[in-house]
């Protein structure tokens, strides 16, 4: 068997290359990999962290506990509902923004800016101007009272508090989406689309069997995204809240009920078993997601 033996000039150029990522793999391993390792080692104990330190190993009881936990379940089904809401409709919007700006419609540019702008807003200014517009009086409900639509109590109702950060947050990814489709139909070949003008295929037709297809890799990648983005909705829903999860817990979202359990009630044990679990939900939902994605065919 031969052995594989370097050169001293081999020997000092593999240290230099290593000493030359030492910094990234230093913050890798203290600012991604030790949390990580951290929150699964607490996971397994009974932590307190208050007064006295201390960890007590108590095996699967943080998971088991999961299942016997009302507000767990709530906070899991609204998330869940959050998410199968709120990916499609910003997958589809997005489409079809960029499909209507690729269209080489007047004043392109300048919509392609009007709609960009919510991406661009921090995170607690959009929820506050929109706190704003769903107050009773506010700007949303004088509109749909003045179309003679009934109005609601967007912040306080508990049928409708998880929608508005819905419409919130819809309206404001969809526009990052938008740009990312909108990258990818200039890459799909004019020659296909000149093709299928030659078969009489209207523009509907050509959308659905030529634009969509083509885009099959990107929607994925938009999913898969959108996904991991929505399973983490935290901070809407604490500022809309006031960190309570209400009204009635109707804006109680996972990540929300992790924040409580750890630095509210101070059990971090069973906090960091439910990020753990969330975690693994995101990931088992991602892999569902490229499994259908690679069994999907391009025609």
């Amino acid at each position: 068997m031969a052995r594989f033996t370097m050169t001293k000039s081999q020997l000092r150029e593999a240290g230099q290359g290593y000493l030359f990522m030492s910094p990234a793999i230093f913050t890798i391993l203290v600012f991604l990999i030790g949390p990580i390792l951290f929150a699964l080692y607490l996971a397994f104990n009974d932590v307190n962290l208050l007064g006295e330190t201390s960890f007590d190993f108590v095996w699967f009881d943080n998971f088991i506990r999961m299942a016997n936990d009302d507000r767990a379940l709530i906070a899991l089904q609204n998330t869940a509902f959050y998410v199968a809401i709120v990916v499609p409709t910003q997958t589809i919007l997005a489409l079809v923004l960029a499909a209507t700006l690729n269209a080489g419609m007047k004043g392109e540019k300048w919509f392609r800016v009007i709609y960009f702008i919510p991406t661009l807003t921090s995170s607690a200014v959009l929820v506050m101007i929109f706190m704003w517009m769903y107050r009773p009086d506010g700007l949303i409900n004088t509109i749909l009272g003045s179309v003679g639509l009934p109005t609601y109590n967007w912040l306080n109702d508990p049928s409708v508090a998880l929608i508005s950060i819905m419409i919130m947050n819809i309206w404001a990814t969809a526009p990052m989406f938008m740009v990312i489709y909108l990258a990818a139909l200039q890459d799909i070949p004019e020659s296909l689309y000149e093709a299928a003008e030659l078969d009489g295929a209207s523009a509907i037709q050509k959308f659905l069997y030529v634009t969509i297809p083509m885009l099959k890799p990107v929607t994925g990648f938009v999913i898969i995204i959108g996904i991991i983005g929505t399973f983490q909705l935290f901070d809407q829903s604490y500022m809309f809240s006031g960190g309570s999860g209400g009204p009635n817990n109707s804006t109680l979202t996972v990540v929300l009920l992790i924040y409580q359990y750890a630095f509210s009630n101070n059990q971090m044990g069973y906090a960091a078993a439910l990020a753990v679990s969330l975690a693994l939900i995101i990931l088992v939902a991602t892999l569902i997601q490229r499994k259908m994605q690679k069994n999907e065919e391009i025609y």
